[in-house]
């Protein structure tokens, strides 16, 4: 049966002391007292029936001993210090973080990420919530979707969503729009801005619905809650209110969409796909949107 080993605490106390020849020195790295550094280095030397340091007024100095001792419990926590780190790298490489804006996640990542984690068991997507650009070199973000051009300098850009404007209500609420024109009668409700309702109305020639009206939602997916209770008409984009549809909590009264030039992109800067999580989670992500993989 091997012997009890000393105390950790008292192990790490002696070889922060050596290292440095200074308890105050040690006790600054270890967040504690050069009080307490002196006591555990005494219980060490007690433990072991040894004296390991020889103390003088302004200095320390190793015994035979205490240098010994030292040579290997220095390569010893220099070998846990490794492990350590080796283990922390490890973990971080299983982990993926994906920004997107909060309707995004809602309405479209979230309810694919279970399949995701079912495929890859060990992989870990963190969703980073934000509406702003992404610096990759600053924001320890691995992926973005972004709504816009696909314009990103120094960045790729990959088509993800198509970006269909579509009025969506619930089924009461659509129930009573016969034409374009009825939906004078009810309230629009309008994400971020009152732009899309006005793009969208002026492309069918509804000429005569007034897109001033009904509250505006800033965040989240408000817009398509409210819809969902009954409390108007949202104008919402297809891609992202595909499951609503199917479901039939939403549904979509008229034909038309206004397509434009603008869609949800997958964003990345280019040496990212080196590490194969990465890649898994992109390939998983163009998949889902339908979209060809290429590279």
């Amino acid at each position: 049966m091997s012997p009890p080993l000393p105390p950790l605490v008292s192990l790490r106390a002696f070889e922060a002391a050596a290292r440095h020849m200074s308890m105050s020195r040690a006790a600054e790295e270890l967040c504690v007292t050069p009080g307490a550094v002196s006591l555990q280095i005494k219980e060490l030397e007690a433990t072991l029936g040894l004296r390991l340091f020889i103390r003088k007024p302004r200095a320390l100095e190793l015994t035979s001993e205490g240098q010994a001792y030292f040579a290997s419990l220095k390569v010893a926590f220099r070998m846990l210090r490794e492990a350590t780190e080796a283990l922390q790298k490890t973990a971080c490489a299983r982990v993926i973080t994906l920004s997107c804006t909060s309707t995004m996640a809602v309405q479209w990542l979230v309810p694919k990420l279970a399949r995701f984690e079912a495929e890859n068991p060990g992989l870990d997507v963190r969703i980073s919530i934000s509406h702003r650009l992404v610096d990759f070199s600053r924001d320890a973000v691995d992926l973005a979707i972004r709504h816009g051009l696909g314009r990103y300098d120094g960045l790729v850009a990959e088509r993800l969503l198509d970006d269909e404007l579509t009025p969506v209500a619930a089924p009461a609420v659509a129930a009573r729009l016969s034409a374009v024109e009825s939906l004078a009668g009810l309230t629009l409700l309008h994400d971020e801005t009152r732009d899309d309702w006005r793009l969208w109305l002026a492309a069918v020639g509804a000429e005569r619905v007034d897109a001033g009206g009904g509250p505006i939602f800033t965040g989240s997916n408000g817009a398509i809650d409210a819809a969902k209770a009954g409390l108007g008409v949202a104008l919402a984009r297809r891609s992202l209110v595909v499951r609503e549809l199917e479901e039939g909590t939403l549904v979509a009264p008229f034909p038309q969409g206004v397509a434009n030039a603008l869609a949800y992109f997958l964003i990345y800067p280019p040496q990212a796909l080196a590490r194969l999580e990465i890649e898994t989670l992109r390939c998983f992500l163009l998949r889902a949107a339908g979209r060809p993989l290429t590279g």
